[in-house]
């Protein structure tokens, strides 16, 4: 299962599908990239893989950044997807 996360402007919370196979999920982060390039604001609808009832639309001028990565069988404790992390000071 590949995951497409999108990153908005101004949220700090990122949207994300699933994808099955690894050429659906090239393709759509291919033509997201492609929207970012252009910078042009025509709206995006995703459909998930996993949640079939799932969809997303969202203007491309308001994506900040995207990512995808593979979901594997082993989960990290934060459950956070790889690529980002947090510090915390303890005292």
């Amino acid at each position: 299962m590949f995951t497409i996360e999108l990153t908005l402007k101004h949220t700090p919370m990122p949207l994300s599908v699933q994808k099955k196979e690894p050429s659906e999920a090239q393709a759509l982060f291919g033509s997201i990239t492609e929207s970012l390039r252009n910078s042009n604001g025509h709206l995006i609808e995703i459909t998930c893989d996993q949640q079939p009832h799932k969809r997303i639309s969202v203007l491309g001028s308001e994506i900040a950044a995207v990512q995808i990565f593979e979901k594997s069988g082993t989960a990290t404790a934060s459950g956070r997807p790889p690529g980002f992390f947090s510090l915390s000071s303890d005292q």
